[in-house]
């Protein structure tokens, strides 16, 4: 049988099941028959089996002289295809370009450049709130914290920008997602921008 092509989607679909990861383990710990497969993964004779073929199938374990074997070289490859394949995704380049000012969900500085900051604010804010939800002050405070822990800027000041910039609003001490779009820079903003001093 031809094992069929291995990709990152039917990589973590095939692992997905429990059986199956525990017969790919008893193989990479050296199981080598599908007896000891058995023995080593504690499944039925007949679930093991079938985990076993679908693995086969997919050209994650092999057979050789040896016995089975897990296909490292087939994983490596795959490994090294996915590293080397560009991204379709276009979120991937502001994620690129947002990285010096947010890492693991956490907010490292605000940018200097007013675009930027924009982003990393709608960033926060689409990541944070529900645009058809509403948010005491605590609520609002709390979910900023994560943003700020360990950064140089306090969750106060990102809650003010967000306000500012019109992608958080406030009445009565109810907060807000706005669905508007943010104001658009003044006469002086657009003069520092084109001066190349923003």
């Amino acid at each position: 049988m031809t094992p069929e092509a291995l990709t990152p989607e039917t990589l973590v679909r095939l692992l997905a099941e429990p059986d199956r990861m525990r017969v790919l383990a008893a193989i990479a710990l050296g199981a080598h028959t599908p007896d000891l497969v058995v023995r080593a993964s504690g499944l039925s004779a007949r679930t093991a089996v079938a985990a076993l073929h679908k693995l086969t199938g997919q050209g994650l374990v092999v057979t050789d002289d040896d016995g089975l074997r897990v296909a490292y070289g087939t994983l490596r490859e795959l490994s090294r295809d996915t590293a080397a394949a560009p991204s379709a995704d276009p979120a991937g380049e502001a994620d690129r370009e947002l990285r010096p000012f947010l890492r693991d969900g956490r907010l490292i500085r605000f940018p200097a450049q007013q675009q930027r900051r924009l982003a990393v604010l709608r960033r926060i804010a689409g990541s944070s709130f529900a645009p058809e939800q509403r948010y005491d002050e605590a609520t609002v405070d709390d979910r900023l914290r994560t943003w700020c822990a360990d950064g140089e800027v306090d969750h106060v000041t990102v809650r003010r920008y967000l306000v500012e910039a019109g992608l958080l609003c406030r009445a009565n001490g109810v907060y807000w997602a706005s669905l508007a779009s943010p104001p658009q820079p003044g006469p002086a903003e657009r003069y520092v921008t084109a001066m190349g001093l923003d």
